[in-house]
């Protein structure tokens, strides 16, 4: 006969377990410290299976009937209920184990030799600040469009809205990580595009074509820092951005081929970068080399970097000051 909900309650242990059947394979044993704990039994493949179905304490005999019946239908479409739990588990475990920053960081690494230095510091900086506080222990293949939508309303909330541009799209290449490698299904960070405040671009200052020759007489005639005014001149000529000329070492210099080689880690897009240098360019590198290398031993100048002393001589500090605009602001159709 089937149990009943008294019977089970009045079920008392015994020195040895043993069980109460209920049918169709299903049976609650009583085990000798009182614990109760349903069984389904069941034949796959012509051998005798049995599969746990949870304790009385958490599983009521409605339920347990209701698990029972649904294993059964498994058994009949010829699928071995144990194995279907098995995966289930395993599913639970990569679900719990696959949060979006641990994906995060093995895309990372996946990815790590194609960036620069600065840029590898300043991506992970923005992940570590804006998103793994809110979505990193989240599991990522349950991430709804509206959790990323809500993060990212965080950031464009202080204004930032080209920040928030990038990381959008950085979370999106999280994502198609993750589904390349069957972590997720899914890629929410795409349709958020339309739900941002889109970016003003602010151009930078220039100067016209007609302005430029008073500016180098202004130059010339600049009387401050010996190193600001030569480094404005090789920004001209070189066509380099501040920040590399800024960390600019003497061993990137070839005087013999004429040659200038940024190293990768200089560059964003983590690519060596080779600069011909004429006959000016080498002649200005000639005169910064006695102020701040070792041709000339200058006493404020110890290292065989080209901008730096004791002091900062970073061309966004100095030139601003000087009167001068950021020469990279200065120039027509300099790049950014």
């Amino acid at each position: 006969m089937p149990l009943t909900e008294l019977q089970i309650k009045k079920a008392k242990p015994t020195e040895k377990p043993y069980t109460l059947s209920d049918g169709l394979g299903l049976s609650l044993l009583i085990e000798p410290n009182g614990s109760k704990a349903w069984r389904f039994r069941y034949r796959f493949d012509g051998k005798p299976k049995m599969l746990s179905l949870g304790t009385y304490e958490h599983v009521s005999l409605a339920d347990a009937r209701q698990k029972r019946d649904e294993s059964r239908r498994l058994v009949a479409s010829g699928v071995n209920p144990s194995t279907v739990r098995k995966e289930q588990k395993a599913a639970k475990i990569m679900t719990a184990t696959n949060t979006f920053e641990a994906l995060t960081r093995e895309w990372y690494e996946h990815r790590y030799d194609r960036w620069s230095a600065s840029y590898r510091e300043e991506m992970m900086d923005t992940f570590e600040k804006d998103v793994f506080p809110i979505l990193g222990f989240r599991p990522i293949a349950e991430i709804k469009p509206l959790e990323l939508l809500a993060m990212l309303r965080i950031v464009e909330g202080r204004g930032a809205t080209e920040k928030v541009r990038k990381v959008r799209q950085r979370c999106g290449e999280v994502f198609r990580y993750a589904i390349i490698t069957g972590r997720a299904e899914y890629n929410p960070a795409p349709d958020l595009a339309s739900a941002m405040k889109p970016h003003k671009t602010q151009n930078y200052a220039h100067l016209a074509a007609h302005e430029l020759p008073e500016f180098l007489a202004e130059l010339n005639a600049y009387s401050g820092s010996v190193v600001t005014k030569i480094a404005t001149k090789l920004l001209i000529i070189t066509g380099l951005r501040p920040g590399e000329i800024r960390r600019a070492q003497w061993s990137e210099i070839d005087f013999q081929n004429k040659i200038w080689e940024v190293p990768v880690e200089h560059m964003k897009m983590g690519r060596a970068h080779l600069v011909p240098l004429s006959t000016q360019a080498l002649n200005l590198l000639e005169q910064i080399k006695c102020v701040t290398g070792r041709y000339c031993k200058h006493p404020d100048v110890k290292a065989m970097h080209f901008l730096r002393s004791s002091a900062n001589f970073g061309l966004s500090d100095t030139l601003p000051a000087s009167g001068f605009p950021v020469i990279h602001e200065a120039v027509p159709g300099y790049t950014h």
